[in-house]
């Protein structure tokens, strides 16, 4: 939970709204049916850029967000549509993915930054998601696929009433979100090699950053796919036929010596934080702490958790209830819970001031009265370091006494953050090192004292196998703090 800005919520424009026309491809040269000009192309780029950045927060390296973007301007200055504003970010996610929105934006996650282990890896990626823009791949799947507006955890909430408590996702996010079907996806890969070709990087390095990506995949049983792997051909598939494409261009550009650039590469991430980052939140031992506006509280046992910039939301298993702390609204502690009130169309049922840890609290029961039957929520609003913060627990009526003791645990939890192991936790970062002597993979992590029950995530980290020899000289990522 960062303490950023509530994400603008704008929905999708209504197809019917829109005259359909047709319009003829940058990079097919086809006419196609689209629901909307480029100038609106644009503007929903425009309009969906500062919601995906205040999700996801900008990470903050001068040196790599220069590297990308020189990178980028360069790339979309050969690319079938050179003319759009093009804007190319890092955002602070550890998660593996990068994805554009139409109009010319392209974002690269840290994450992804620290898995790459040259340029020529990267670019092959940039050339992906240019692909999708030019290739207009957001405003086609526009016409077919509108995504749900439900945030991320109410896939789990069976109980349809709930999911109106949870943050919805906007415009830009829904777009960021976005994926796309085989044929587009391998039209983005052939984009990809053409465009890293054009600016001297050596395509076949793309095929084998994508084997990583699946053996990161199958390691995390399948989660957090990135939708540029979820939905595209086989690997075995790609790597062929990214190799075969990769050839030909090199054949037509006459190219000798294409770059791939592992070392200079590897020495702009030294540094680069990998995994979780403690300062946005994080959970131990089914406690969540926050180490920047210290505090923390219990989670309940099995219960499902989403850390997200705007609230983070809990849930069982059964998907029947629902928990949620956000920042409160106000300058008072009644005045925030007359804000919840009326933002959910609540009646209240009580409402008590006391202590809790110290703090001033306010607890209150209201019900929100629906065809479908009653919604009790029961909201704990606690004044701590300039801030209000309101822990909700949600659950219709009939279930809601099962519920409320685990609500009041959680909530009764909060407190001050004062251990100061957890207030300085420090972040897992990548750091190079150079191999001293012929060894494989696995010598070296022990030669730099890696935790052993971690090799199989640096090995992950450098494209490798543990098995795999490296030579005197040669740089590998290590994590350090």
């Amino acid at each position: 939970m960062k303490r950023l800005p509530h994400i603008l919520l704008i929905s999708f424009i209504a197809s019917s709204t829109l005259l359909s026309s047709c319009a003829r491809n940058p990079v097919t040269g086809k006419r196609q049916v689209v629901f909307m000009s480029e100038a609106q192309e644009i503007a929903m780029g425009k309009q969906s850029d500062p919601q995906i950045v205040a999700f996801f927060g900008l990470y903050d390296d001068p040196q790599l967000q220069k590297f990308i973007t020189d990178k980028g301007l360069e790339m979309a200055e050969i690319s079938h549509r050179p003319k759009l504003n093009y804007e190319f970010k890092i955002v602070d996610s550890p998660v593996i993915n990068a994805f554009a929105v139409p109009g010319g934006f392209v974002y690269f996650t840290r994450g992804i930054m620290a898995h790459f282990n040259n340029e020529a890896e990267f670019a092959g990626v940039l050339g992906h998601e240019i692909g999708h823009i030019t290739a207009r791949h957001s405003v086609i799947q526009q016409r077919n696929q509108m995504l749900s507006q439900l945030g991320l955890i109410a896939g789990i909430i069976l109980v349809p009433q709930l999911t109106q408590f949870v943050e919805p996702l906007s415009q830009g996010m829904q777009l960021a979100l976005l994926s796309f079907g085989r044929d587009a996806e391998r039209e983005s890969d052939k984009l990809g090699v053409e465009y890293s070709s054009k600016i001297g990087y050596d395509a076949k390095e793309m095929a084998g950053f994508f084997q990583t990506l699946e053996r990161q995949q199958s390691n995390s049983g399948g989660d957090e796919i990135p939708d540029f792997l979820s939905t595209h051909p086989s690997p075995a598939e790609r790597n062929v036929t990214v190799a075969r494409m990769a050839g030909e261009w090199q054949e037509k550009l006459k190219m000798t010596g294409a770059e791939v650039n592992r070392n200079s590469y590897l020495k702009k991430i030294d540094g680069l934080i990998v995994g979780e980052d403690p300062n946005q939140g994080f959970v131990e031992n089914n406690v969540f702490y926050h180490p920047v506006l210290k505090f923390s509280f219990t989670i309940p046992n099995d219960w499902s958790f989403q850390n997200t910039p705007q609230q983070v939301q809990m849930a069982p298993k059964s998907g029947d209830a629902l928990m949620m702390l956000t920042l409160g609204s106000g300058s008072s502690l009644k005045e925030a819970a007359n804000t919840i009130l009326e933002q959910y169309k609540l009646e209240l049922v009580d409402s008590r001031e006391e202590k809790i840890n110290g703090l001033s609290a306010l607890v209150m029961t209201a019900d929100q009265k629906q065809e479908q039957g009653t919604i009790r929520v029961i909201s704990t609003l606690i004044q701590f370091g300039g801030n209000i913060y309101n822990t909700m627990g949600i659950a219709e009526l009939s279930k809601f006494p099962n519920y409320q003791p685990v609500f009041q645990s959680t909530m009764r939890a909060f407190q001050e953050l004062k251990d100061t192991e957890k207030l300085n936790r420090k972040p897992d970062v990548v750091r190079i090192k150079t191999v001293p002597r012929k060894m494989n993979l696995q010598a070296a992590l022990q030669h730099f004292s890696m935790p052993q029950d971690r090799f199989e995530e640096i090995a992950l980290l450098n494209g490798m196998l543990l098995d795999d020899v490296l030579e005197q000289g040669m740089l590998i990522k290590v994590i350090g703090k």
